[in-house]
């Protein structure tokens, strides 16, 4: 069961979400990632953090956006949860990069130990291939990017980041349903548009299949951390994480027919 801590967690993300959603400094910015599948999708797994699809400056939106949460979130929160809160841009190496900007959100209660709660807040940019869309939750009208192209950003993540996600490979188990017939020929053009990523397919895939064992204990963590618990129960009685990890191969390898092979 999940303790008060991670309902509080969950509570404040949908809050972020809200106030993005609702104020002009969120216009066109999409919510994507683990957390939009918990949000909109009833997703099983929790997510820590909170992504968003912007195709514009990253920097100047990163900035926006600390602005918003300093006027807007700070003390709506503060208000609904007693919660103090701080909010910066990331530093050290992740934030260099060119292609993710990071907010560092971070809540507690002064009285409470061990009551601090961190959500980054990632802003990055994803090959999308169909037009923007939109999901509603009470009323709320979230900007998203679509199933397809949601579900193809999971594909491209396990090459696009600099380290393999095994939380990755999960959602693409979860969501699976949501690939396109045409997905494998989306999935190729998407990864021709980034150099890098389209190399690291055979290095990623090569991995995976040599080191079953290490990926199929972090898929384990994952489920057994992240998941509902009926979730959990349902994944151990049809195999564990060794059946996750298989379909996703499978997945990968014959249905979107990538490739670890040399000659390929």
């Amino acid at each position: 069961m999940k303790d008060r801590r991670l309902e509080v967690l969950e509570e404040i993300q949908r809050v972020i979400a809200t106030v993005i959603a609702t104020n002009p400094a969120g216009h066109n910015l999409c919510l994507i990632g683990g957390f939009r599948y918990r949000f909109l999708d009833e997703s099983c797994r929790l997510s820590n953090d909170v992504d968003y699809h912007w195709d514009g400056d990253l920097d100047k939106k990163q900035t926006e956006v600390i602005s918003l949460f300093k006027r807007k979130l700070l003390p709506e929160v503060k208000q609904h949860f007693g919660y103090d809160g701080d909010v910066s841009p990331a530093t050290g190496p992740d934030a260099d990069s060119p292609s993710v900007k990071i907010i560092n959100l971070a809540f507690y209660r002064i009285d409470v130990s061990h009551s601090r709660i961190e959500i980054p807040v990632d802003i990055t940019r994803v090959v999308c291939l169909d037009q923007p869309t939109v999901r509603t939750a009470q009323g709320v009208v979230y900007p998203t990017i679509s199933d397809t192209d949601m579900i193809e950003s999971k594909v491209i993540s396990l090459f696009n980041r600099q380290t393999m996600e095994e939380r990755d490979l999960v959602d693409l188990f979860l969501f699976e349903n949501q690939l396109a017939p045409d997905s494998a020929e989306r999935i190729a053009l998407k990864l021709s548009r980034i150099s890098h990523a389209r190399l690291l397919v055979k290095e990623r895939l090569n991995d995976m299949v040599s080191d079953r064992d290490y990926h199929v204990r972090a898929i384990k963590e994952i489920i057994d951390d992240q998941l509902d618990p009926q979730a959990v129960a349902n994944i151990n009685e049809a195999g564990g994480a060794s059946m996750v990890f298989d379909r996703v191969c499978d997945v990968l390898l014959k249905r979107l027919k990538l490739s670890s092979k040399e000659d390929s």
